[in-house]
Formats: structure tokens, C-alpha cells, sequence
């Protein structure tokens, strides 16, 4: 039955706007029908208006008069249906133009949806590049093929950056399996290999093998962060970084930790403080001596608030950005630093904050080292 019923009623939207227009036509003139049709009924000359003004006859004559009135009345009553029946003619034929007219005014007013149609069509994956760019008037149908162009930019850069994403992750993971393979052949290749290289062999392999498991539980975090929270809990920032205070004899630790409660994950707020801690740590000043760390917790403006700074290399500002994009590290070496960073550290710390609904932000400090600070959303 609902097939039968969608079969009856069109279902492009020119069609439904061409019978709006033509429906509208029509009410309009059967309106304008009546309402002309009654103005000029009560403007007809009857007997009882005495807009008649008949000769006096000998003898009263009132059988006479009689007679014209209802001539004049019948007359009058041929007039009008005559006036409706031609109204209603006429009516019937513009009704008949007006589909013909919508259809046509339909057509050119679609005509814009009609080539943005046939461009989302052409564009795809592989051409994410290309634009509707519709010319014309500021209208609605222009607002909405800039808003798909501004869509498109944004998909843009989205696949953009997952293809480098993918191509970077791929690189880190060949690295360690390329290394493995390496050491495996050398050693097979060597007849004269003892116990002790053997050992050594296996250690190097152990050792890579752990680099991939550091890898992809880096990767992992920052896929399930990037996908939102799955559950909430009360958290203190406070007791968190006490829990996770770097032990580095060779660095001076410095912390005021004030209460931050945060409902959020559990985990992925212990790994946002780790990561920031290990940065630190590891982006540190190599001379014991002047190598510091300092962290601080606590409310600013109702929302809890970490910060944490330590010494380090100078840093431009305009490397801030760098810092925060995934196997992006700073220095030559794109690859993998002797430090034994992941590039994934301060990516981790963006995507969980975000996921946390907070922002995070870090600046170059003039003597050399970071600041990174991350609010969260107040409870």
C-alpha cells in the first residue's frame, strides 16, 4: 500500500515545486474569482436598492414596472454567469500555464543544485581537491555549496594527514623489524658465532621487539583517545602526578600539587601525565646540574589545571606546532632520536585532552625548555 501511495505523489523536488506553484496560482484565482464575482453581485440594480428609475405611467403602471425589474434582474443574473463561467475559463487555462511556467521557473531555480549534484558525484577520495565553487548570487544555495567546499578542505586535510599518519606508522614499525632481520642474518651468517654473540643477538632482537610493543601501545592509546571517553570517573590530578613523580636522582623535582578533580578516564589521564613527565625528562638539560623539573596542580578559574615545565634546549615558537603532530620530533633525525622517543608523546597528551573536552597548550620558555599546561573541564 505505502509503494502503491509513493507511486501517486512525484518525487523529484521540481515536480513538487512546480504543483506548489501551480497549486498556489490557483487558490490565488479561485480567491480573486469570488471575490469579484460578490463585489459585482452586490453592485447589480435591484428593486429592492431602488437604483432603478423608472418613468411614472398613467394609471400607476405597476404591472409594468414589475415586468422591467425582473427583466433587468434576469439580465443581471445572465451576466454573471456568464462572468463566472468565462472566470472559471480563463482561470482553467492560466492554471494549465502555471504548471507549464513552474516547471520552468522550478527547473532554473534548481539549476545551481543540479550542478553541485553532479560535482559531489565527480568528487571522491581521489580528488578530494576539486570544488563545487558555485558562482551567483549570496543566497542559500551558494551558503550550502560553500559549506560543502569548506567540508571537502576539511576531508581534505583529514585524509591528508591519515595517509601520512599511516605512512609514518608504517616506517616506524619496518624500522625495529628491519633491525631484527638484520641481526638474525648476521648471525646466522656467522660460522663461527659463540654462545656470548648469540646472546647478544637475541638481546638486540628482545630489545627491538619491546620498541614495537612500546609502538603500537602508543598507537593504540592514541587511536582509543581520538574515539572519545567510554566511561567517567572522579580523577585527581593531584594524586595522579604524586603517583607518577619522575625518581631521577639527576633531576631537581619542584611540584605544589592542589587538588584538580577531574571526571574523566582513569588511564588515559595517567597516560597524559606520563607522557608529559617523560618529555620532560627526556627533552631535559644534558648538564646534571642545571637540569630541573617542575610540576604544579591545582584550579585556575573553577577548572583543573597541569602544568609542568623543565630545562631544556631553546625551542622557536614556531615549532610549537610541530611538537604536537604524530612522528614529528624536533632535530634531523626524523626517524627516532637516541632518546628512545616514539614521536607519539605530546600527540597522546593533544588527543586525550580533547577527548577530555579541555585544551592544552605549551610556549618555549626564553632560557630554554617548555611549558606545556592542560585544562580540563571543571566538574
Amino acid at each position: 500500500m505505502s509503494g502503491k501511495r509513493a507511486g501517486l505523489f512525484p518525487r523529484t523536488i521540481r515536480w513538487r515545486l512546480t504543483l506548489l506553484y501551480s497549486g498556489l496560482f490557483v487558490v490565488a484565482g479561485t480567491l480573486l474569482l469570488a471575490i469579484t464575482y460578490v463585489l459585482v453581485s452586490q453592485a447589480a440594480p435591484t428593486s429592492s436598492q431602488g437604483s432603478v428609475q423608472l418613468p411614472e405611467l398613467p394609471g400607476g403602471g405597476q404591472g409594468l414596472h414589475s415586468v422591467i425589474e425582473k427583466e433587468v434582474a434576469g439580465a443581471r443574473a445572465d451576466q454573471l454567469d456568464t462572468l463566472l463561467l468565462q472566470s472559471a475559463f480563463a482561470l482553467a487555462l492560466m492554471a494549465a500555464a502555471s504548471l507549464l511556467l513552474g516547471w520552468i521557473v522550478a527547473g532554473r531555480a534548481l539549476a545551481p543544485l543540479r550542478t553541485m549534484t553532479a560535482g559531489a558525484r565527480r568528487i571522491s577520495a581521489d580528488n578530494l581537491h576539486e570544488r563545487l565553487a558555485v558562482h551567483g548570487p549570496d543566497d542559500e544555495l551558494k551558503a550550502l555549496a560553500d559549506t560543502f567546499d569548506a567540508l571537502l578542505a576539511r576531508l581534505e586535510d583529514s585524509f591528508a594527514a591519515q595517509r601520512q599518519f599511516v605512512a609514518n606508522a608504517s616506517h616506524e614499525l619496518r624500522t625495529p623489524l628491519t633491525l631484527q632481520q638484520a641481526v638474525i642474518d648476521i648471525t646466522l651468517a656467522d660460522p663461527a658465532a659463540d654462545p656470548a654473540a648469540l646472546r647478544d643477538a637475541l638481546g638486540r632482537v628482545r630489545a627491538a621487539g619491546q620498541q614495537q610493543e612500546r609502538m603500537i601501545d602508543a598507537l593504540l592509546t592514541l587511536v582509543r583517545s581520538q574515539r572519545g571517553l567510554e566511561r567517567r570517573e572522579p580523577v585527581d590530578l593531584a594524586v595522579l602526578v604524586r603517583e607518577l613523580l619522575p625518581a631521577d636522582g639527576a633531576l631537581r623535582v619542584e611540584s605544589r600539587l592542589d587538588p584538580a578533580p577531574v571526571l574523566g578516564d582513569a588511564q588515559l589521564l595517567e597516560r597524559l601525565v606520563t607522557n608529559l613527565r617523560d618529555n620532560a625528562v627526556r627533552h631535559n638539560t644534558p648538564d646534571p646540574d642545571g637540569s630541573w623539573l617542575s610540576l604544579r596542580t591545582g584550579l585556575r578559574d573553577g577548572r583543573p589545571t597541569l602544568r609542568i615545565s623543565n630545562s631544556g634546549p631553546l625551542i622557536r615558537p614556531d615549532q610549537i606546532a610541530v611538537l604536537f603532530q604524530p612522528f614529528r620530533r624536533l632535530g634531523p633525525d626524523r626517524v627516532r632520536g637516541n632518546d628512545g622517543g616514539q614521536g607519539l608523546g605530546l600527540s597522546i597528551v593533544a588527543a586525550v585532552t580533547a577527548a577530555h573536552g579541555g585544551e592544552v597548550r605549551a610556549w618555549p620558555r626564553p632560557e630554554g625548555g617548555l611549558d606545556v599546561e592542560v585544562n580540563l573541564p571543571a566538574v
